[in-house]
């Protein structure tokens, strides 16, 4: 077992699995998570509904076609992520080389452990049941030389969905020497990392459906349909190799907050109010992650899917709402509404840590610079560096007291301050037919 010194673990249904802990009603149910209206998309499936074919992914109109029974949960993202705070927290009991992929998977590089007691695979059965004990939740665990066959021994780990039910995988499996040569003679292409249905249909073109019809291949043929990169990269794997490093410490490159509207919006005024949400639920998720974003992106889809974007780099950090909104309804006012418009997002890019970060203050500022953008990027500074203490003591607030203790008067409603919107909450789609907000 030296040999196999890299852990990859997946928590499976992991979305549905949450809710499932969150409402015990749902268990032996179908469920999913995703967007409940004609526009919504499944995002994470139980093995109930996927004995129907339902799959993440799938538009949710067609999953309650194959599965007139299934229940549709809108997303909690903020659930998830704390779930995913403790899952990270026990895989870095192992090791502290682990890359996180999205919320609910990882890597880590078990190197350091080698000369220990437990080995790997013992490693691997201990994490695999303290996720259990401890999350509730079920997981996979791959144990294999490199990268690419530890995510596909967690693949394999996994229950099944057959004719006759479910059938329970092994939940941890070591990738032994014999069984990485049984998979790469009869594994399909799309089973390699980066193979999706865009690739594979590129491959199938030259009849390379199975890995091992990858062997052999003429480089130049296989570039030509994928490019040199891809191409090397398949090659690699085809041989059974795979260089890549576990990286610690993956830092994400940006936050965002999109939506996908039941019923598109037709004016500029519509979407200029739906920034200010928006922009606050994005400054919300920087502050509470210690940094400050460089680059500010709107990204508008129209009703025939083509999609538009704009951004804007500033020369100082930002994580304030009301600046985020000042330089996002100026990138908006760039973007012809020509036709309606089904979705509207906001990015926080080029992150960094928010201590030490230049954050200009409002002194000597020209908002005067000559343009509309300009002219609200002035404004965006203004706004960092005036309003930032009064941020940080409506973020302790709100830590000590709850979300809707206090908030501005825009957030004020009969009976209270409005629910904030969660970030994430609309990502796949709007959980209702209504254009409510």
């Amino acid at each position: 077992m030296d040999d196999a010194p890299v852990l990859h673990v997946d928590l499976d249904a992991f979305f549905a699995s949450v809710e499932l802990l969150d409402d015990p009603s749902l268990r032996g149910r179908p469920v999913v998570v995703g967007g409940g209206s004609a526009r919504g998309v499944v995002a994470s499936a139980t093995y109930e509904a996927r004995r129907f074919g339902v799959r993440s992914g799938m538009a949710t109109a067609l999953a309650r076609r194959a599965c007139p029974d299934l229940v549709v949960v809108p997303g909690h993202f903020d659930r998830y992520e704390e779930f995913s705070r403790r899952f990270r927290s026990l895989v870095l009991d192992l090791t502290p080389i682990v890359e996180p992929l999205g919320l609910d998977e990882a890597f880590a590089d078990l190197r350091g452990r080698r000369r220990l007691v437990p080995g790997p695979l013992e490693l691997a059965r201990g994490l695999h049941q303290r996720i259990s004990d401890e999350l509730r939740l079920e997981s996979a665990v791959g144990v294999a030389r490199t990268k690419l066959f530890a995510k596909l021994g967690s693949k394999r780990a996994k229950p099944r969905v057959g004719p006759r039910g479910i059938t329970p995988g092994p939940g941890v499996l070591w990738v032994s020497p014999r069984l990485e040569a049984e998979w790469l003679e009869t594994l399909p292409v799309e089973a390699l990392w980066g193979v999706g249905p865009a690739t594979a249909a590129k491959l199938g073109r030259l009849g390379l459906r199975h890995v091992r019809d990858l062997r052999g291949l003429d480089p130049q043929v296989l570039a030509a349909q994928v490019g040199p990169a891809m191409a090397g990269q398949l090659a690699a794997y085809a041989r059974g190799e795979d260089p890549r490093e576990v990286v610690a410490d993956r830092v994400a490159k940006s936050v965002g907050h999109d939506e996908t509207f039941a019923v598109s919006r037709q004016t500029r005024a519509e979407l200029s109010a739906d920034l200010r949400a928006h922009a606050e639920v994005v400054a919300t998720a920087l502050r509470e992650r210690g940094v400050v974003a460089h680059t500010v992106t709107v990204v508008v889809r129209y009703d025939d899917r083509t999609t538009v974007s704009r951004s804007q780099t500033l020369d100082f950090g930002i994580d304030d709402a009301g600046g985020l909104r000042q330089v996002a309804r100026a990138l908006l006012a760039s973007v012809p509404l020509s036709q309606a418009v089904r979705l509207l997002g906001l990015y926080a890019g080029s992150l960094r840590p928010r201590a030490g970060a230049q954050v200009q203050l409002s002194f000597g500022v020209d908002a005067a610079l000559g343009d509309a953008l300009g002219a609200a990027t002035a404004r965006s500074r203004q706004h960092q560096g005036d309003r930032a203490g009064l941020r940080d003591a409506i973020d302790e607030i709100r830590r000590r007291f709850g979300r809707t203790a206090l908030g501005t008067a825009a957030d004020l409603r009969v009976g209270g301050v409005e629910t904030p919107r969660q970030r994430g909450r609309t990502a796949f789609g709007p959980d209702q037919e209504s254009p409510g907000r």
